[in-house]
């Protein structure tokens, strides 16, 4: 097992800094000092060379001029025991040659060369290598006037200046370790308080992260405020506080406190005489903050838990309500991820809230239909407009109707945060409707049935009373007879089968609705497009997006899908191509659905005639002229408008096989009125 060092504590570092910076500045100090003191007895060490070669030059003079080798031994001599460090001496005339020496075992001719004096310098020093000790070689020429009589030499010993550097390296060494021991002493009184603040300071720092909020660690204070102020108020915060100060509590009746934030309190605290008299160093104050701050943390834990709680029972009662509405609800976030359902959202899929919370719309529905509420909820994203639309899901054999609503969740910057989701199933709704949409289409077929009894009313009446009279006029028991008796009974039969019509026709309203106009061309065109491309059409579609809906009824509005585009399916011969467009102009307030062929066209004299009853271009057979006049009553019931344009495709910009085109533009009102005093026009 590995076992990790203790590193050392906040003392350990302190008194290691310390004793490493104060050793690393008496080395620093002693080291100059003795380097200082060397170059001082070196320097002293020449001046002393140099000072006992000049004089001893200046009394070889006149020996030398005499050559007196007897009184120059004498001095040469003399010179060498006046000292022990002076180790040899000798004189050298102009040739280089020894006249007197003091070497005991003969003159060392190889000292001769080693150091040389021209006449241009008063003395030259070399320091010279024995083996066994340092001599410093003294050369002074000896002038008389300016003739050179010779040179005398001068050989000192280091050992005298070694000791006395010694001695001061010595007395330095002690001085710096001795005030580096004072220094480590007084360190050590000084740093104890502070290491001692900072260890109480982290012991309840440790005890707080374990969860004790009832630790003090500011010391006890001499005298108290309310001993300073000669204050009886109980009631005040401050009164009977032993360890947070009266200037980090908020409330106090203090008069010369002041109300407002800690930073206003604080700086008018500074001038009082409680703040002055009890206010200690960094560290004290440090730890009178520590205990605000544990205090402060302890009331704020306090309220955070009563808020706990009345958030759990409010998020209880919200789930309540949330799982008990039979809506399907869904919170996501700005990424798509889940992080809220209700019950009837797991039920409709089919999951667990485990299963859902978490994951993104490709984690829980299938392909197709994730990327569909993918690109609708990035296209509600993008433009923040809520939608509101109807889908159909089949699962097997059973089909299945929803109504959804996604609403975007803006935040205080106005930006989108997430993504609400809001539907109910109305499969059954949806049965239902559909069973009206069948009434309103029997009610039509009614409504046709009543127009075509009152038109064949009139002649049957008239065949009746032809008929009637003829037979008064015609033998008894005669074939003819027979045979109009035959006609009066049959044109009974059909009177009364008119008759069972018109009982049966009645006006009925139109169911009105918000109708997803995209999803109503959609309707028509799966029903009608194979039939069109089997006569080799072509239908193209161009969808706009986020299309607000349209008040009116829905199968109505189909109606005038499906007529127009019959009415360009025969306006085209040999196939051809069939352009649907749906756009929203939002100046206008209206919906644009536009019906555009590349058929033969409307001519100019027909133009104005195209949508009087009964009017038709078409062959025999072909059509009755009352297609584009029900879908111009279609629309004025709505409020709308129609517009028609040929051609569209001027004569310079047709291609082969291409035909001028007609073009049908129909304007619906948004949020209209739709059925009540509608009113419409033409803009052909």
């Amino acid at each position: 097992m590995k076992i990790w060092p203790i590193k050392p504590g906040v003392r350990s570092k302190i008194y290691l800094g310390m004793f490493s910076l104060l050793l690393l500045l008496g080395l620093v100090i002693f080291f100059l000092v003795t380097r200082i003191m060397k170059e001082s007895l070196l320097e002293e060490n020449r001046n002393r060379g140099v000072s006992l070669a000049v004089n001893l030059s200046a009394r070889m003079v006149e020996p030398l001029l005499a050559m007196d080798f007897l009184r120059m031994k004498t001095l040469v001599d003399e010179t060498v025991r006046l000292s022990d460090d002076i180790s040899y001496t000798f004189v050298l005339n102009n040739d280089q040659k020894p006249l007197v020496h003091t070497f005991k075992g003969g003159f060392p001719v190889e000292l001769i060369p080693v150091n040389v004096v021209s006449n241009f310098h008063r003395y030259s020093m070399r320091p010279l290598d024995t083996g066994d000790n340092l001599v410093y070689d003294y050369a002074v020429p000896v002038f008389v006037g300016r003739d050179r009589l010779g040179t005398l030499r001068i050989g000192l010993f280091t050992t005298r200046i070694e000791k006395t550097f010694n001695r001061i390296m010595v007395s330095a060494l002690l001085s710096t370790l001795f005030v580096i021991l004072i220094a480590v002493f007084a360190a050590t009184f000084l740093v104890r308080p502070v290491t001692q603040s900072i260890k109480r300071l982290h012991d309840s720092t440790e005890r707080a992260l374990r969860g004790d909020l009832d630790i003090h660690t500011a010391p006890l204070l001499k005298k108290n405020c309310w001993d300073i102020m000669a204050c009886h108020r109980t009631e005040c915060p401050a009164y009977g506080n032993l360890y947070h100060r009266c200037w980090y509590t908020a409330g106090t009746l203090c008069p010369t406190c002041v109300e407002g934030d800690y930073a206003g309190t604080i700086s008018s605290c500074r001038n009082c005489a409680v703040y002055r008299k009890c206010a200690g160093d960094e560290i004290q104050s440090l730890a009178e903050s520590f205990d605000s701050m544990i205090l402060s943390l302890k009331n704020n834990l306090s309220g955070l838990e009563a808020a706990d709680k009345t958030l759990k029972k409010q998020k209880n009662v919200l789930r309540t309500i949330l799982d008990t509405v039979p809506d399907f609800i869904s919170l996501q976030d700005r990424n798509g991820v889940y992080i809220s359902v209700n019950w009837a959202f797991c039920k409709m899929l089919g999951k667990t809230e485990d299963e859902i919370i978490g994951k993104t719309t490709f984690d829980v529905f299938p392909g197709k239909q994730a990327e569909v509420y993918h690109q609708e909820d990035l296209d509600l994203f993008l433009t923040g407009e809520p939608l509101d639309k109807e889908n159909r899901v089949v699962k097997g054999n059973c089909i299945k109707w929803y109504h959804l609503v996604k609403i975007p969740i803006l935040e205080g910057n106005a930006q989108i945060s997430g993504l609400l989701c809001s539907g109910r199933d109305i499969t059954e709704f949806k049965r239902v409707q559909e069973q009206l949409t069948q009434a309103q289409k029997m009610e039509s077929l009614g409504q046709l049935a009543a127009g075509i009894a009152h038109e064949i009313n009139t002649p049957l009446g008239v065949i009746l009373g032809y008929a009637q009279l003829l037979l008064e006029a015609v033998e008894d028991s005669s074939q003819d007879q027979e045979d109009l008796r035959i006609i009066v009974k049959q044109t009974k039969i059909a009177s009364r089968i008119v008759a069972d019509l018109l009982k049966f026709s009645r006006p009925v309203e139109s169911v009105v609705s918000e109708v997803d106009i995209n999803q109503a061309v959609e309707d028509v065109l799966s029903v009608v497009e194979h039939s069109f491309n089997l006569e080799l059409v072509v239908i193209k579609r161009a969808y706009g997006a986020h299309l607000p809906p349209v008040k009116g009824d829905e199968e109505k509005l189909k109606q005038v899908f499906v007529n127009l585009l019959k009415n360009a399916l025969d306006a085209m011969g040999d196939g051809g191509v069939i352009t649907i467009k749906t756009n929203y102009l939002k100046q206008q307030g209206e919906l644009l659905v536009s019906v555009s062929d590349t058929g033969h066209g409307i001519s100019s004299a027909n133009m104005k005639k195209i949508f009087d009853p009964f009017f038709t271009t078409k062959g025999v057979g072909r059509g009755t002229g009352l297609g584009l006049s029900v879908t111009f009553g279609i629309i004025k019931e709505l409020g709308g408008t129609i517009e028609v344009k040929s051609p569209l495709v001027p004569e310079m910009d047709r291609r082969d096989g291409q035909g001028p085109g007609t073009g049908f533009f129909v304007y619906l009102p948004v949020n209209n009125g739709a059925g009540v005093n509608g009113s419409a026009s033409s803009r052909a």
